[in-house]
């Protein structure tokens, strides 16, 4: 006879359900006994058991409620019998999520005249921060804990008092102490790069920096055109005076008479594609680019939100070759809008480095792409032309391009003549999603000189669901050769990736992937399914949570803004089902992951999909959140089917 459990594991494989992923028996289990063990287990970051009222006001502080179980899309038959009565289903962005900015958590801070050696305020009285240490600590929240990564690792934390882990630096009489051998041995050690110069940030906000070769590619693009239109009209009189007889041929050579008599010994003009000719672009080019080996890497794909320094950092651990950094606009470049230039910073560790940035006009991404090059130091630069957000498709941007060739190869000519590093661009399927246009704009790209090309096996309209399609990159990289061609789509096991390379790519993105599993890197160089423990991951998101706060601050509004970006790639991260479990290996990246609990609480706490568990997460490594605490996904998971 079976067991109880026995019996339970049974009914729910046999209702197993499409589109989730095959689990071994006896680790599933319901919504509610999945939570109602990890409500029951839970002891609190501290390590004492959660009380009632903790929960009830944990609850209170995230505000939301776990999304509901997304629903696989019904045939017409059964819709009309119980489904919604217009066919729709939750999906795309939480737009209306409410924005806490990291100020809101430490209202009063103490002055920085303080931190500094106690020097005298230049605001005097006017000065809203503290200047009494003592009022400030009565504020302050308590240390998250005895040890800061800050002064173990560089001998000296520059936030002081203000730092959540002041404790292991600060002496009875508050004075910030510091280690001499570790300072003198990060002397002259520039970890981080491409900060923005306040010089320079002053002189775009005031428009006085010079593009010196972008007006001069415009000028030339500006005569190009000039001259078209004049031809055009040329080719209009003589056509008014002597038309082609009707239904016939026009003669060999399209150079008109009016031109021939005008210059006779004027050599017959090169054939041009658009505005500019490859001669032009030649003549002008005044030194070599730099060289990049594209061949055979594993190249993190630009993330907006989730690919921020220190997760970039994460990845670098695990073997990732190329890194990139976020989207950047570059209208808000242009203007030096801090936010925007801090997605150019680069570690010391991201030995190949690009930055990806985004545009639809040619004068303002070639003067992008002229500051990038004179102001960051990067091994080469990518144009997105992928993005499938309205926002940017229709400005123009994004997946626009696609469909704008000209503009497109202005805007592509134009940061070639300016850039000394190599130009990339990532691209899709198209727009629709059964009408693919990209095997048609390839063998363009590569007579505007692209460097290498990344495509994404999806459509805009497709944005991350269905699968992506590899016999379609496979036919597009054979078009593209001898341009690097990486593809990108659906990677999330070393299997998937020895697939994808079969295909004739000359390396691979990983985007999602790499969110829901970094060490997929670490697989796919060793060739193996790593089952890898749940301590073993808590460590992972701890070397985040220490490149967090040395990226952005130890101190409260820094531990805050850790928290929220562990949050958003938590969404992405609580995905993952350990080796161990699966019935079926490797897991594929559209398989939603079905209830169960894992080997320990806290592989089965990693598992949970909802807000309040990934709190709990972040509240074991960044200490208690603050009571006015709120946090809402970026996403609403639509990224499985």
């Amino acid at each position: 006879m079976e067991t109880a459990a026995e019996e339970t594991a049974t009914k729910l494989t046999d209702v197993a359900v499409k589109g989730e992923a095959a689990l071994k028996p006896q680790y599933l289990t319901t919504k509610d006994k999945f939570h109602g063990f990890v409500d029951s287990e839970w002891k609190g970051p501290k390590g004492g058991k959660a009380s009632d009222g903790d929960k009830v006001e944990e609850k209170r502080a995230t505000s939301v409620e776990e999304p509901q179980t997304k629903k696989l899309k019904l045939d017409p038959e059964e819709e009309n019998k119980g489904g919604k009565p217009d066919g729709k289903r939750i999906r795309g962005q939480n737009k209306s999520r409410p924005h806490v900015k990291s100020t809101a958590y430490d209202e009063k801070r103490l002055c920085l005249s303080v931190i500094q050696d106690n020097r005298e305020c230049p605001f005097g009285d006017k000065c809203h921060f503290h200047h009494s240490v003592a009022e400030y600590l009565a504020t302050k929240p308590a240390d998250i804990g005895e040890s800061c990564y800050l002064y173990d690792t560089y001998g000296k934390c520059g936030y002081g008092l203000c730092c959540r882990f002041a404790m292991a630096h600060t002496t009875p009489d508050f004075k910030t102490m510091e280690n001499a051998e570790l300072i003198k041995a990060n002397e002259g050690r520039t970890a981080v790069r491409n900060s923005l110069d306040k010089d320079l940030q002053f002189r775009l906000r005031k428009r006085s920096v010079t593009f010196d070769k972008s007006e001069e590619y415009l000028e030339i693009l500006g005569n190009n055109k000039d001259k078209k239109e004049q031809q055009e009209n040329a080719d209009a009189r003589v056509a008014d005076v002597c038309p082609y007889p009707t239904g016939g041929e026009p003669p060999a050579s399209t150079e008109t008479e009016a031109q021939r008599q005008a210059s006779p010994d004027k050599q017959p003009p090169v054939k041009t594609v658009g505005p500019l000719t490859d001669v032009d672009v030649i003549k002008l080019r005044l030194c070599e680019k730099k060289q990049v080996d594209f061949q055979d890497k594993l190249y993190l794909a630009p993330l907006t939100t989730c690919g921020n320094l220190p997760f970039r950092r994460v990845c670098k651990r695990f073997g990732a070759d190329i890194t990139c950094g976020e989207m950047a606009m570059c209208t808000n470049l242009l203007q030096g809008q801090q936010s925007e230039w801090a997605l150019l910073k680069r570690h010391e560790s991201e030995d190949v480095f690009g930055v990806q940035v985004e545009g639809c006009f040619p004068d303002t991404m070639t003067k992008c792409a002229e500051l990038i090059n004179s102001n960051v130091d990067v091994d080469f630069v990518d144009i997105n032309s992928g993005c499938p957000i309205d926002l940017v498709y229709k400005k123009g941007g994004g997946c626009g391009l696609m469909t704008r060739a000209k503009k497109f190869e202005t805007i592509i000519k134009g940061m070639n003549y300016v850039l000394d590093v190599p130009l990339t661009v990532k691209i899709r399927t198209g727009i629709q999603e059964k009408s693919n246009i990209a095997h048609k704009l390839i063998p363009e790209m590569k007579k505007w000189d692209v460097s290498m090309i990344t495509l994404h096996g999806r459509s805009k309209e497709q944005r991350y669901t269905k699968v992506a399609d590899w016999d379609y990159i496979n036919t597009c990289s054979k078009l593209a050769s001898p341009v690097p061609l990486y593809g990108n789509g659906d990677i999330l096991s070393y299997e998937d990736a020895m697939k994808a390379r079969e295909t004739g790519v000359s390396g691979i993105m990983i985007a999602r992937g790499a969110l829901i599993k970094p060490w997929i890197f670490t697989e796919i160089k060793e060739g193996r399914h790593w089952d890898i423990s749940s301590n073993e991951r808590l460590d992972v998101l701890r070397d985040f949570s220490n490149f967090g706060l040395e990226h952005w601050g130890s101190d409260t509004r820094g531990v805050e803004k850790t928290r929220t970006f562990m949050l958003e790639w938590l969404s992405f991260m609580c995905r993952y089902i350990p080796v161990g479990l699966l019935e079926r290996v490797p897991q594929k990246i559209n398989e939603r992951p079905p209830y169960y609990l894992g080997r320990n609480y806290l592989e089965s706490l990693m598992a949970s999909q909802h807000v309040g568990d990934w709190i709990r997460i972040s509240e074991m490594l960044l200490g208690p959140v603050p009571k006015n605490f709120i946090f809402l996904p970026k996403h609403k998971a639509n990224a499985y089917k």
